[in-house]
């Protein structure tokens, strides 16, 4: 009886894990930040970035907005991340494994960023 259930849960479980869309993720390197250009009239004061992301052969521009002001991203050039690129949006997860996605504001051949440097 007990192998019986725990071949239903079995089961179960490998058959909940067909239904969830799969996510890519990919090594991206943060090639750069700079602070985003907002309205003059913009009443938030909420800081955004631009941040520079190479992944694979590509280099992503995406527009950050970190959580509670925190402006830690500033000192991040150079770091490492897990990326899922999707049509608009990257996705990444933070240290706790809450998933953000940050729209992208352009893409371009990481060949075309090399030459232009």
């Amino acid at each position: 009886m007990v192998k019986t259930i725990g071949v239903i849960f079995l089961f179960l479980a490998v058959a909940s894990s067909f239904g969830q869309p799969q996510r890519h993720y990919q090594v991206a390197v943060i090639t750069g930040v700079k602070p985003h250009q907002t309205e003059i009239n913009d009443p938030s004061g909420v800081t955004s970035y631009e941040v520079s992301l190479k992944a694979g052969e590509m280099v992503y521009v995406v527009l950050y907005t970190p959580p509670l002001g925190i402006s830690t991203v500033k000192f991040a050039e150079g770091l490492n991340l897990l990326v899922d690129v999707g049509e608009k949006t990257i996705s990444y997860n933070d240290l706790l494994g809450r998933t953000y996605e940050s729209p992208i504001l352009s893409r371009k051949p990481a060949e075309d960023v090399v030459k232009a440097r």
